[in-house]
């Protein structure tokens, strides 16, 4: 690969496996890795997906984590992922082992960064991204850069109150978004809706206790009633949350990424019938609504290309 442009390396540690990539300086992966993750040697795995994309000219890292990373100190402070053992000093360990210039950051900013550069945000100014999956997660880009807050933690969409009366959020509050429609919130409701409603038994879901998020969106798409109604309801919540950021931010693009919008437009659709329906009507339709372009690779790609761009 003979060439004299710099490369960078992007990795996803969000997800059961690290999902690395070797990206060009316009965007592009040129190769990419998966390892499945493990806290307990998380430096050496990173070190080693490293060694095997090497290039001669990797000129940095960038390494998106699940939780709130400060980017102005260069730590993790909080991830549910990852234990408090792991991330006490993991920049610093991270850039010994590599050897490279690491650049670490939240998941959903690194996605955003990636759409924003190369994926659904180019053209546009100032975008909203949401991640739905897992968890529920949101960056915000203005005039081309991350807006982070006052302490690197802005943009936590998941936790904004969907319902006052619902069920107690991993973050201590209660109905935040993320109860009803990440991933988890998806099953346990379809759950809970095919323990108590015997019409629901003719649902293919029934079959399977064990049953994904990612199942009920391919019965949906199988046209299986049941689960059509669930990502249907699924995207009434994500719509009513899409409403209260478009009413803040009166922002040009919104992207939805993350593995729940593998429904593609069954999801999408009801996700802007209700954000049409809730928001003040000028912001709405100053706002385009539109699904990730780069899916699962936006967070690596992200991750690289601001580990490009932080010091340019």
């Amino acid at each position: 690969m003979a060439t004299s442009e710099p490369h960078f390396i992007g990795m996803d540690l969000s997800g059961p496996r690290i999902n690395a990539a070797l990206v060009s300086i316009d965007g592009k992966i040129l190769d990419n890795k998966q390892l499945e993750i493990s806290h307990d040697n998380l430096v050496e795995q990173v070190a080693g997906l490293t060694r095997e994309l090497g290039s001669t000219n990797v000129a940095a890292l960038g390494i998106a984590i699940p939780g709130l990373v400060n980017r102005l100190t260069d730590r993790v402070v909080d991830s549910r992922y990852l234990p408090t053992t792991v991330r006490e000093d993991l920049h610093s360990e991270f850039m010994r082992a590599t050897g490279l210039r690491v650049e670490i950051e939240n998941d959903a900013n690194a996605a955003a960064y990636g759409e924003y550069k190369v994926g659904a945000g180019r053209g546009s100014r100032d975008i909203f991204y949401m991640m739905i999956g897992q968890g529920i997660g949101g960056a915000i880009i203005l005039d081309g850069k991350l807006w982070t807050g006052a302490s690197g933690f802005a943009g936590e969409v998941g936790h904004i109150t969907i319902d006052t009366e619902g069920v107690e959020c991993v973050c201590g509050n209660t109905g935040c978004l993320e109860t009803v429609a990440s991933a988890p919130s998806i099953v346990r409701r379809a759950k809970e809706r095919l323990y108590r409603d015997s019409t629901s038994s003719l649902s293919r879901l029934g079959l399977n206790k064990d049953f994904t998020a990612y199942d009920v969106a391919h019965q949906a798409k199988e046209g299986d009633d049941f689960a059509l109604m669930m990502i249907e309801r699924t995207g009434k919540y994500i719509g009513t949350g899409v409403a209260s950021v478009i009413n803040l931010l009166n922002i040009e693009r919104i992207i939805l990424g993350g593995g729940v919008m593998e429904a593609g437009e069954l999801i999408l659709k009801p996700i802007i019938n209700e954000a049409r329906r809730r928001a003040f009507q000028p912001c709405f339709e100053a706002t385009q609504i539109v699904a990730t372009a780069l899916g699962k690779d936006a967070i690596p790609i992200g991750a690289a290309m601001l580990a490009r761009d932080v010091h340019s």
